[in-house]
């Protein structure tokens, strides 16, 4: 008899489309219906959560995207990641008086990438008209939308904030001088009228020249000089405890298109799996699997402590490599092909004991010499901890400060069509809380820059036009060489951890989608966050109420650190699979009941 599960596990021959919100799904399968392929509905989806999760992602965000196209037979990455701009240096920011780069406000904002890598997927790959993807969210941003109940949290959180300092997002935000009622419909058409705008200095010709006109528009037209604009003349209030101008100028947006790249790849049980490159923290799943592959994991109860601690342990290790070595290659050596070699994890997994470990070990790779910083902090490795942890993360959809810090807001999108085309997207950044709107264009800048370090020669050290070393990170995975499943969740630093359980409760424990993303799961929290103010809390492992009092008790006994949460409070996974079958081409899809708002479509 098979697993409970909260729903289904969607199962057709036409279409399957994921997200973290179930307008946008809907708004995918309608792309579909239409005739669309996998490219088209997976922008019309992601311009849709734009709209409909603006506390998760927004216009001027991020978006990697993994695409698989049937026509050209190649799986790519879309980087969706801006860049530093020109005047963002460390000496900039130590002039400033600053150690870190502040989590909110205007300084934090890089090139914003997700207009220019969704124009891009269209371009390359898409069918439709732009004003066919653009519609939906259009309608939903003019006419109104349900707002679920963590946008009226956010910005309940953030409100005085808003009144006090950021006047142009409580215009926005607190309408009648309230936060959005959850259920209630919710506009801004301040939005929709930026949309609107794009579309028509884009009309006329045929549909490639209409993307690239919407493109200029973004980058080196009315969008880019709004944001000079605001950056030059605005002093914005930030987590620093003061008010300081922005960085980023309409040079910096008009030297900036979507890269394409080749993604990384690592053989697992025949699978092949797929992530971006090192400027994310992609490449720490294939590493993780790398380790564990050492492991016989077939047998171990997916709720039992072994397997628990097993995938805690080699987390440890792959994410103090993610520290000390990630960085945007185009700037940095990064040693991935002796990261994800048999030789070097064959020795890092002699580090796996049968007590937790409570140190942040990275390796030597090539005799390398690693340096990490913890919280702004260098931490010395010779053997020692990182000392005591100085702040307490959120499990699931992170809580959100009166300051607007955050740590993982992000939406997540999953779609594959009949002709077998896929797409895996994490779009996030350009949080309503976390950098005012700019009142022109209704919403606000992002705020990755974040996630460089302010001292020189780290891989991920701040410099102009680098990539930061995003947390963001889409997947795809290849069943014996043939294009099997594109899946992924929001979460942060606990993205790589969350995918890594659904793909290895599928592999491993026999789980079809659904079951493998209702599976009780957890992460730790060991590494330093990817998000101001940069802590790390050693030993610490999250796990869900659902986990057996005999599973926390074992853990607690191996030195793990337990914070135990709600039953239902990790991740926020979706995936969409092809399988061929005698039979013929079987879709599937599944969506996270967590926060009852993911969902998955098909038929």
């Amino acid at each position: 008899m098979p697993a409970f599960t909260t729903r289904p596990e969607i199962r057709g021959t036409f279409g399957v489309v994921a997200s973290t919100h179930w307008i946008a799904s809907a708004v995918g399968m309608s792309i579909l219906e239409k005739g669309g392929n996998a490219f088209d509905a997976a922008a019309a989806t992601g311009f849709t959560l734009q709209v409909v999760e603006p506390h998760l992602n927004g216009p001027l965000g991020e978006a990697p995207i993994l695409v698989w196209s049937e026509a050209n037979r190649r799986c790519e990455m879309i980087c969706g990641q801006g860049v530093a701009p020109a005047a963002a240096t460390i000496g900039r920011f130590h002039a400033l008086g600053l150690d870190l780069i502040p989590g909110t406000g205007l300084l934090a904002a890089c090139v914003p990438g997700a207009f220019g890598a969704w124009m891009r997927l269209l371009r390359d790959h898409g069918t439709m008209p732009l004003g066919d993807i653009l519609g939906p969210a259009i309608g939903y941003a003019e006419n109104g939308y349900p707002a679920v109940n963590r946008i009226g949290e956010t910005v309940a959180a953030v409100a005085d904030l808003f009144r006090r300092e950021w006047p142009t997002s409580a215009a926005v935000y607190l309408p009648n001088g309230a936060p959005p009622q959850a259920g209630r419909l919710f506009r801004n058409p301040a939005l929709a009228a930026t949309y609107r705008r794009v579309i028509a200095e884009a009309a006329d010709g045929g549909r490639e020249g209409q993307i690239e006109r919407a493109r200029r528009a973004w980058y080196q037209g009315f969008v880019a000089e709004a944001i000079d604009r605001f950056c030059r003349r605005e002093k914005v209030f930030d987590s620093s405890g003061r008010s300081h101008t922005g960085l980023l100028t309409g040079d910096d947006m008009a030297c900036w298109e979507a890269p394409v790249e080749a993604p990384l790849t690592f053989d697992y049980r025949g699978y092949t799996v797929a992530k971006a490159g090192p400027w994310s923290q992609g490449p720490v799943l294939l590493q993780q699997l790398a380790l564990l592959q050492g492991f016989d994991l077939d047998g171990l109860d997916p709720l039992g402590p072994d397997f628990v601690h097993l995938v805690v342990e080699c987390a440890k290790l792959a994410f103090a490599d993610r520290e000390a070595w990630y960085g945007d290659p185009a700037f940095v050596d990064v040693p991935m092909p002796t990261l994800l070699s048999p030789q070097y994890n064959d020795a890092r997994r002699k580090l796996v004991a049968q007590r937790a470990s409570l140190d942040l070990r990275p390796g030597s790779p090539e005799g390398r010499t690693p340096r990490v910083l913890v919280g702004g902090r260098e931490a010395i490795f010779a053997g020692a901890g990182i000392g005591e942890p100085t702040t307490g993360g959120g499990i699931g959809e992170p809580m959100v400060t009166e300051h607007g810090l955050v740590a993982g807001d992000t939406c997540h999108i999953d779609v594959i069509d009949r002709w077998g085309n896929m797409v895996s997207a994490t779009p996030s950044g350009g949080w309503l809380q976390s950098s005012p709107v700019i009142p022109e264009l209704g919403f606000c800048l992002g705020t990755r820059m974040q996630m460089f370090w302010l001292e020189e020669g780290l891989p991920a050290s701040l410099a102009p036009g680098r990539r930061p070393r995003s947390t963001l990170s889409p997947s795809m995975a290849f069943k014996d060489g043939k294009p099997y499943l594109a899946f992924g969740t929001p979460g942060g630093d606990q993205q790589d951890q969350w995918s890594l359980l659904m793909f290895l409760h599928h592999i491993h424990h026999g789980m079809n989608l659904q079951e493998a993303i209702d599976c009780p799961a957890f992460h730790t929290e060991h590494m330093p966050s990817s998000f101001y103010p940069r802590a790390a809390q050693p030993g610490l492992v999250a796990l869900e109420g659902r986990f057996p009092e005999a599973t926390r008790a074992d853990l607690a006994r191996r030195g793990h650190r337990l914070r135990v949460g709600e039953p239902w409070s990790e991740g926020r996974l979706s995936g969409c699979a092809r399988e061929e079958t005698a039979e013929g081409c079987m879709l599937k899809a599944a969506a996270n009941p967590r926060g009852m708002q993911g969902y998955a479509v098909g038929r």
